[in-house]
């Protein structure tokens, strides 16, 4: 198990800090998940695993209907908002480490107001940072949509029609197992993954498979293919919503520094992109 510091809570500046021993377990479970062997204590933790770490591990008492928190970072734009994932960018400065201790602290750097087509619509920006040996090592940017509950769905961020025979690629079966335990290793109590009735409820014609699943296939795609994901921003976008049962697949575009991920019917469901940290238009670049 891991072993914590200090806890996620928000404090007055709506700032959460973590700190725990990374130790192999999670990297164990979430490489049981994608069916890999396990990376050795010696090996660095391999780019966006991350996101099995460093994790809020809330009351029960503190959550909403859906399994979200109530409140805390990003902190719910008001009772009832449903939320959405839409992206983000992840920069990897260094490899994080197992045996030693990290630290995380997160805070919302955006708040964007806009009318949609399906109502008002809010998007928050949520930066992570994690230092490891008093270094930052990456740094994490997720941007959530919330939107008013009994609104039609939120249409398509890009249109997301068939592409065509789709290029060979790495392939993932997601089905209501899967989203189960890809919820349990990243603590995320959000019921449209596992409750198919709720996910009815806020409009959705299947369970919902998680953006930053999509994302890390995207990511396992281009590192198993040898990219390097270390001194660069993995960026993705959640183009389309994606319902399980049903195949998955990330393929590479171009020249391997980009991938889409595409449904059983070829449409493309998610995007990614890979640039320099220190680049225009890296995350880092473009912070205000």
């Amino acid at each position: 198990m891991t072993s914590s510091a200090s806890l996620a809570s928000p404090d007055r500046t709506g700032t959460s800090v973590r700190t725990e021993l990374l130790v192999p377990e999670p990297a164990e479970a979430l490489a049981g998940l994608l069916d890999l062997d396990p990376p050795s204590a010696e090996e660095p933790i391999p780019a966006l695993w991350h996101w099995v770490y460093l994790l809020e591990r809330r009351r029960q008492s503190e959550l909403g209907a859906d399994g979200h928190p109530t409140s805390g970072v990003p902190d719910p734009p008001g009772p009832g908002q449903l939320r959405m994932f839409a992206g983000g960018r992840v920069c990897t400065r260094v490899p994080l480490r197992f045996g030693e201790r990290a630290t995380r602290t997160t805070r919302a750097v955006r708040t964007t107001h806009k009318q949609g087509k399906s109502g008002p619509l809010t998007f928050v920006t949520v930066r992570s940072e994690i230092e490891q040996r008093g270094n930052l090592a990456l740094s994490d940017e997720q941007d959530i949509v919330y939107r008013p509950p009994g609104r039609s769905l939120l249409p398509p961020l890009r249109a997301a029609g068939s592409t065509g025979p789709v290029e060979p690629g790495l392939e993932l079966h997601v089905d209501p197992v899967l989203l189960f335990r890809f919820s349990a290793l990243t603590y995320n109590a959000h019921r449209i993954h596992y409750d198919q009735a709720h996910a009815a409820q806020e409009g959705y014609p299947g369970l919902v498979i998680h953006g930053p699943l999509q994302a890390l296939l995207m990511g396992e795609l281009m590192r198993r293919a040898g990219v390097p994901l270390v001194g660069q921003e993995f960026a993705y976008r959640l183009v389309a919503p994606a319902f399980a049962p049903q195949r998955l697949t990330a393929a590479p575009v171009g020249v391997g520094t980009a991938a889409h991920v595409h449904d059983a019917a070829q449409r493309v469901t998610a995007t990614s992109t890979l640039l320099p940290c220190n680049s225009p238009g890296s995350s880092r670049q473009t912070e205000r």
